[in-house]
């Protein structure tokens, strides 16, 4: 097949924080349309079997390898969907596959490429503990899988002194369950103790759990890979209220106006 005449299709779809209720329906639809879905295990999980559709699972840290098989695929003239948690441009698929495009074979640039958005779980967490992301805010993944831990602490400690709400993605794993708690304790050489931590795990599916506690009190075994932390800034607050959870928020105005 010429570059030309190539007819395939890669979706690159967020499937959003969990629970079907949360999938647009633009995600809904380019799902039941592929003839094939790519995913990691879990995600593939969560999409409901169609009679037809063949699926093929891949564990993590496989996304360049996964982005090439389905890119194969749809070059074949398939209609392709990869599945992705949350977001798939937010520390997920679609920049794995863009990475694989850029440096493939020509065919693979004249596929129709679609990346359809999601929620990714820093809106999801937020949503829940109320508005922490109100004023200006970055996300960090503090796995070093890709990027040297010098590099995530010279971020972290920039992004403190900046007042940035950062968001946590990749928090924790077996192999370095050390670094969550330096990076703690790197925020609080930089923050208040009273800054408020939020940890989000699995919040949009039915095990969902949510608990804020000071930055002096936040500790790396408060989390697991499944959980999305946000560290707000100095001006994030908690609206207390009587027999009902605190709201957390970042107020929009800020530098004295």
């Amino acid at each position: 097949m010429t570059t030309g005449e190539c007819r395939g299709k890669l979706s690159v779809i967020g499937i959003g924080p969990g629970e079907a209720r949360f999938l647009t329906p633009e995600a809904a639809a380019a799902l039941h349309e592929a003839d094939a879905l790519y995913g990691y295990i879990p995600y593939l999980d969560r999409v409901p079997v169609r009679d037809g559709q063949t699926r093929h699972a891949s564990d993590n840290r496989e996304e360049l390898a996964r982005a090439g098989a389905a890119l194969v695929h749809a070059a074949a003239g398939a209609k392709v969907a990869m599945v992705s948690g949350g977001d798939p441009g937010v520390f997920a698929m679609a920049a794995a596959v863009i990475e694989a495009i850029e440096a493939g074979p020509a065919e693979w640039r004249a596929l129709e490429l679609n990346i359809v958005p999601g929620i990714t779980a820093m809106l999801a967490v937020a949503a829940k503990a109320g508005a922490p992301l109100g004023h200006d805010f970055c996300a960090i993944s503090l796995s070093d899988n890709l990027k040297p831990w010098e590099m995530i602490e010279r971020r972290l400690r920039l992004a403190a002194q900046a007042g940035f709400v950062m968001a946590f993605y990749n928090p924790v794993s077996k192999a370095r369950p050390h670094q969550l708690d330096t990076a703690f304790d790197i925020l609080r050489e930089e923050l208040p103790a009273s800054v408020p931590v939020i940890f989000g795990r699995a919040v949009g599916r039915a095990d969902e759990r949510l608990a804020v506690v000071t930055l002096s009190a936040a500790r790396g075994d408060m989390a697991d890979m499944a959980t999305c932390i946000l560290v707000g800034s100095p001006e994030t607050r908690i609206v207390e209220r009587a027999g009902l959870p605190g709201l957390v928020y970042t107020p929009r105005r800020s530098g004295g106006r």
